[in-house]
């Protein structure tokens, strides 16, 4: 849902949610449930993260990273700063390995470089 952000209006999110939920094989109530409900809670945080970003990111445009990118970090920055369940090392090592599997070539290592400015602050 955070990558489906940047192509579909606000009101079109909750229409997305319901085709992505709908495309899941036998997904449980509960499952369901947990999805919107934390998809709701990322997307309602992207002012703040974006802001973050911004200031961490040093020499980066928002509008110039690659959407995997992006997306990517928001999740992250996301778990860092709003969600406690998620230990920050937890949080930095699995963006890292999601940028390596679908990110570009260099993605692991800017993913990586911009979570610890974050982690040092």
């Amino acid at each position: 849902m955070l990558f489906r952000k940047d192509f579909h209006k606000e009101d079109e999110m909750s229409e997305q949610m319901n085709l992505y939920l709908e495309s899941l094989e036998e997904p449980k109530e509960e499952d369901m449930a947990y999805l919107r409900e934390r998809s709701m809670q990322m997307l309602s945080k992207i002012p703040e993260i974006d802001e973050i970003l911004s200031e961490i990111s040093s020499g980066w445009k928002l509008n110039r990273m690659g959407k995997v990118d992006l997306t990517i970090l928001r999740l992250a920055v996301y778990e860092i700063k709003f969600d406690e369940e998620v230990p920050t090392k937890v949080a930095i090592n699995e963006a890292v390995e999601i940028a390596k599997l679908f990110g570009g070539d260099s993605s692991g290592a800017f993913v990586n470089g911009v979570l610890a400015k974050l982690a040092k602050e």
